[in-house]
């Protein structure tokens, strides 16, 4: 099996210079994109790993040698394996003696061993000088580059404790839930089947009470929704609002109107007049 390369073109070349090598070990993915990166600034890069005879996928140039043969051409070694296998390091002690370590790994768990991974390479490979690098960018960061991966946002920190935002979003779903609930029942009683079941007196409690019972809570549910947004004049395109606040004007009108009727100066005056009350006129 041919091994299968990537292009790199170097970004920076000045061909009176001679190219600085780079050895990395291991030939994952982050090892990989960091190789790719180093020979498109004009590095010289080689791998070392365990079986180099077996290695594919690496960049066009990149050379793959034993662990103590890669180790030989650099003075800057770049560690891309996992902790678990630094053991064979312990073999190489006398090639890496005086030689630049750069440890790029980092824990899947805080506190997970009793000392970091750089403090554990510089115990296993005392004559070396160990630094750590490039353990804050990803393999996809490197190999998109500017066009995806590694940009910088501003990360705005909030307690949901102490903000709006958390009990905002809780009721939202709540009154959903619950207007929802309300809505199919007043279907369910709406049924033939189920309306001539009932008397008329549960009929016009489900109808009527809970009815308006529904739509406050489907109405506060949407209100909750558009929450701050909701009159924000940079939320208006084209100068009309959104669908859901057009969406509120029938239910708006029709508990605005239900409020005043309720009030016990019309209601009693309603009440009234359903019972065959007549204003005395004069004549």
């Amino acid at each position: 099996m041919e091994k299968t390369c990537i292009d790199a073109l170097p970004l920076t070349m000045n061909s009176s210079e001679k190219q600085e090598t780079v050895c990395i070990f291991g030939t994952g993915d982050f090892g990989r994109s960091l190789g790719l990166k180093m020979l498109q600034c004009g590095y010289s890069v080689v791998f070392g790993s365990r079986n180099p005879q077996k290695t594919t996928l690496l960049p066009n140039g990149a050379e793959a040698l034993s662990y103590s043969e890669a180790a030989k051409k650099s003075d800057i070694i770049i560690i891309a394996i996992h902790r678990e296998h630094y053991d064979f390091l312990t073999e190489l002690t006398e090639v890496l003696n005086g030689k630049i370590l750069v440890d790029i790994s980092n824990n899947l768990k805080i506190n997970q061993y009793p000392e970091s991974n750089a403090e554990y390479l510089a115990q296993l490979v005392p004559g070396a000088h160990v630094v750590k690098a490039f353990n804050t960018i990803s393999a996809w960061a490197l190999q998109s580059g500017a066009l995806d991966a590694s940009r910088q946002a501003i990360l705005k920190k909030e307690n949901p404790f102490s903000t709006s935002s958390a009990w905002l979003s809780d009721s939202y779903v709540a009154l959903g839930i619950l207007g929802f609930f309300l809505f199919v029942l007043l279907g369910i009683t709406s049924l033939p089947s189920v309306s001539n079941a009932v008397n008329w007196r549960e009929f016009r409690f489900v109808q009527s009470k809970l009815g308006y019972l529904t739509l406050i809570l489907c109405t506060a549910h949407t209100l909750v929704y558009g929450g701050k947004r909701f009159l924000s004049p940079s939320n208006l395109r084209w100068y009309l609002p959104a669908a859901y606040v057009l969406g509120l004007i029938i239910p708006c009108t029709v508990l605005v109107i239900k409020f005043v009727l309720i009030m016990p100066c019309v209601d009693n005056t309603l009440a009234r007049i359903r019972q065959g009350w007549e204003r005395n006129s004069k004549r």
